[in-house]
Order: C-alpha cells, then structure tokens, then sequence
C-alpha cells in the first residue's frame, strides 16, 4: 500500500459508519481484537447483530454500537471508532456499559448470567492527556487497588495521537495507521485495502445517506424543540416579545421571518 495507505480523516464518509462496515470482515476484526487485547483467546467470533441498536425505552436515549460482537466464550466486545474529542467518552462509555447489560440478561435471570465484556474506543486524540496509547480501566478497591470488584467490565480508550513505547508493535502500527501515517504491517495492509473496497461499496454508500439523512432530521428536529422551550419559558416569565425575538435569533441563527414563527 505503501504512500497510498487510506487517512481516516479525509474518507469522505464517516469514520465510524467505515470501520464497522470493515469490521463485518471476521478475520480482520479477530486480529483486531488480538492485538488490543493479547491475553485473551479468542478462537472465533460471532456477530449477534450488526451495528447494533440498542432502544431501552421510549424516553431513554438509544444508541447504535459500531461493532457488537461475542467471542466463543460468550465474552461481549463493543468497539467504537471516535475522530474527535466530544468531552464526554468516558461517561459515554458508562452509558454503552449498561445499556449493553440490559441486553445480556433476561427479567427472572440471574445477576451471574451476565458475560464479560469490554467497550472500546478508537480515538484519534489522547482524550486524558497523559501521552499513553492505551488507557484501560476495571473497577478496582479505592483503599486496596489489588482488589477487583470482579464485575468483568473494561473499558479500553485507545490513543493514536501518542509517541509513548508502552504497547506492542502490532497495536502500534494498526494505531499509526488511524492516524494516518505509512505502515508496512501486513494485518494494517489488508485492513487498508478493505477500506480501499467499501468506500466503493454502492450499498454502503446509499445506506450511510440514509443513516445521515435521519440523523440530520432528528437533529432538525431537537433543535426546533429547543427554540420552542426556549420561546415556552421566556413567555411564562414575562418577556417582551421582541426581546424573545431577538434573543432566539442570535441564539439560533434565525432570520425575523423565522423567529416569527415560533410566537
């Protein structure tokens, strides 16, 4: 691949909707796996649903996981690709953690029946600012650090932005290559030139228009939300209406003809 080897930043579509539609490739995402976490092993792997969704209730915020999948031993995986520091992943990863677990078990079931798993990020920035390439977090005694509360979570932040010699030269290179940089690594060679196929995949173009269209529409519509509670509270505590007016203009971008339209 050399020189050519793809940047994530400049796909054209969006990193995540890429990488989980690479990740559908077995082979590659098993090796994937293997090198973020060499301890374990896994023989095989099963995809329960692809880009998962998950929907606890009507109310609840849902999410649609990049890549879900289980290994032989029943052990969850869920690994997101992230291009930009949002702020919150670390609460984000709370948030997969347990809706994740509202899937695993069933009501009447046991606590116990619940699998191992571990919620991975792929981050093109060092989200925590310590240099490292990995940050990997377990639930750990606060008075006694060697005691694990032995709940089987992890979650594992992955940093390309990072020079550190701290995780094996098979990480660093499938790391290096998210960041954008020429790696002869063969897995990352491969990896580069399913890349290379999807972005030419029709399907998966026309399905990624569709998932950017609803999404664009449900913001639309959060935003419209948000003038109308806006406009909802300044009524009640007696604002002028022009003060109104001007205030959900400049807060929204809005021209007076549209401003209007919420009075």
């Amino acid at each position: 691949m050399g020189s050519n080897q793809t940047n994530w930043e400049d796909l054209g579509i969006s990193n995540d909707f890429l990488f989980g539609k690479v990740m559908q490739n077995p082979k590659l995402c098993k090796e994937l796996l293997q090198r973020i976490l060499p301890d374990l092993d896994i023989d095989h792997i099963e995809y329960p649903e692809l880009q998962k969704a998950i929907k606890p209730d009507a109310d609840a915020k849902s999410i649609r996981l990049d890549v879900y999948i289980k290994d032989s031993k029943n052990v969850v995986y869920n690994i997101e690709m992230q291009a930009s520091d949002t702020k919150e992943l670390p609460k984000r990863s709370r948030y997969y953690q347990s809706l994740i677990d509202l899937q695993l078990i069933d009501k009447g079931q046991t606590y116990r029946k619940l699998n191992r798993s571990f919620v991975i990020f792929i981050c093109l920035e060092d989200i925590f600012g310590y240099g490292r390439h990995i940050y990997t977090f377990e639930n750990l005694c606060k008075e006694d650090p060697s005691i694990s509360m032995g709940d089987e979570t992890t979650k594992i932040f992955l940093n390309a932005d990072s020079t550190m010699d701290d995780v094996s030269e098979e990480l660093k290179a499938f790391l290096d290559y998210v960041a954008g940089k020429v790696t002869n690594d063969s897995f990352v060679q491969e990896l580069d030139a399913a890349v290379e196929k999807a972005k030419q995949n029709r399907e998966w173009r026309h399905e990624y228009m569709t998932l950017l269209m609803r999404d664009q529409i449900n913001v639309e519509k959060g935003i419209e939300q948000g003038i109308k509670g806006t406009v909802s509270i300044l009524k009640n505590l007696g604002v002028p209406q022009e003060t109104i007016l001007a205030n959900i203009q400049e807060q929204y971008h809005l021209s007076p003809e549209e401003a209007k339209k919420y009075l």
